[in-house]
């Protein structure tokens, strides 16, 4: 195993932590704004989704203190757009989704052939943000879809 570059992945992992951070606080607040019939189904998946982002909070900091460094107390950007309505809570659930697997895609090359444990982490964390990003996809479907999600 070739050296592993300490200080470009202790950086990745704070940003990871720090999005996971902002999935916390973006899941909570969401599910304080869902109304109507399918109200109780919906605030708990985003429940859910709260305490699985805490979760992956918890192991990319556990991750960055095995390396011997100081994980960030930030939380990443919390994106809003104000708007109450389960499409667009979905559709920006979606897009967070997407760039906290760019940041674990990026972390799994970056410590591929350099360390077992990481690499192991990072493609499990890549398999379960897959997994979620195709649920919140299948959720934006009308139902009777086959064809995945298209932005418009």
């Amino acid at each position: 195993m070739s050296t592993l570059d300490k200080d470009k992945v202790v950086g990745l992992l704070n940003q990871i932590l720090e999005q996971e951070l902002a999935g916390v606080v973006r899941y909570t607040h969401y599910s304080l704004l869902v109304f109507g019939y399918n109200r109780i189904p919906i605030v708990a998946w985003l429940h859910e989704q709260a305490s699985e982002s805490l979760v992956h909070a918890q192991q990319a900091g556990e991750m960055i203190t095995h390396l011997g460094a100081y994980p960030s107390l930030a939380i990443g950007p919390l994106l809003d757009s104000h708007q109450t309505d389960i499409g667009t809570i979905m559709r920006e659930s979606l897009e967070t989704e997407g760039k906290a697997l760019a940041l674990y895609k990026e972390l799994l090359v970056t410590v591929e052939s350099h360390s077992v444990m990481l690499e192991e982490y990072a493609r499990q964390m890549v398999h379960a943000e897959e997994q979620h990003a195709g649920e919140v996809d299948k959720m934006l479907r009308r139902p009777g879809d086959i064809a995945a999600f298209q932005p418009q």
